[in-house]
């Protein structure tokens, strides 16, 4: 049997650190936490800061070489150069989701290389589901992976699905909606709309369980790095204003608008 390719590999010992810095925020959000806010007012726990320092533990042995772009350290100043390879970390991606214990937020790891995602892996540690995608192989997949649980569960490949004849499904944020998205939105016949946080909805997406997912208002590229690694490998797209990828390594890591789809047929973002 051949070797597995260095992705591949790669990709375990993602998955690996994702589920160790998930156990860590579920423990925390089981027990009780206190919420400060960063320089930008955004909500911050100890969750949060665990998670991280995991992660950068597990990414210093596995590839000391590669920067990580970690939302943590950059809200406390530590921004590294980056080139054409990178990490991109959200320790807990749904901070809103996880004060008001609604359980939907994740743990975001992903690859850059040449400006777009090549590895990602969200794991969501209330559901216990594990997501990740290997865009080298287009290969996206699933499963269960409970935090008190030794090894994952059984795999499932994802791949984005033909539009409904009923209509499309819509992924919306739940706590970041605004007047644009709604506009955006009567561009479509839509079936169902379905509300959640985190990067989720890029996974729902990636599962087949949904066609659209537009964010027209402000995103970090940690935000977004990961899940839409496992949309691409699905099949799935992240478009930009202009209809160019969404790309990564911006001078300040700041997304812009894009619309994340399976097959759909997009209307652009105007430029």
């Amino acid at each position: 049997m051949p070797p597995a390719p260095a992705e591949d590999e790669l990709i375990e010992s993602l998955l690996a650190a994702a589920v160790t810095a998930g156990r860590a925020a579920l423990d925390i959000y089981r027990a009780g936490f206190t919420v400060t806010q960063k320089a930008d007012q955004s909500p911050v726990t100890a969750a949060d800061h665990a998670s991280e320092r995991i992660i950068l533990e597990h990414l210093a042995r596995l590839a000391p070489a590669v920067p990580v772009v970690a939302e943590e350290a950059v809200a406390a100043g530590n921004i590294p150069r980056v080139g054409e390879e990178f990490f991109l970390v959200d320790p807990l991606d749904g901070t809103k989701e996880f004060i008001h214990r609604r359980g939907e937020f994740t743990v975001n790891i992903a690859l850059i290389r040449r400006r777009l995602p090549v590895l990602g892996v969200v794991y969501a540690p209330v559901g216990g589901m594990l997501y990740a995608g290997n865009v080298v192989t287009s290969r996206a997949f699933r499963c269960p992976h409970p935090v008190d649980a030794p090894t994952a569960g059984p795999r499932e490949s994802l791949r984005v699905r033909p539009v409904p004849a009923a209509g499309v499904t819509a992924v919306i944020s739940r706590s970041h909606s605004t007047p644009e998205t709604e506009a955006y939105l009567r561009h479509y016949a839509i079936h169902e709309r379905v509300s959640v946080g985190s990067s989720l909805k890029f996974c729902l997406v990636a599962a087949g369980e949904a066609d659209l997912y537009p964010r027209l208002g402000p995103t970090m590229e940690w935000d977004t790095a990961a899940g839409h690694a496992v949309l691409a490998a699905a099949g799935g797209q992240v478009l930009a204003p202009g209809g160019e990828p969404l790309a990564y390594g911006k001078p300040d890591f700041r997304n812009s608008f894009f619309i994340a789809s399976g097959t759909l047929s997009t209307v652009p973002l105007a430029a």
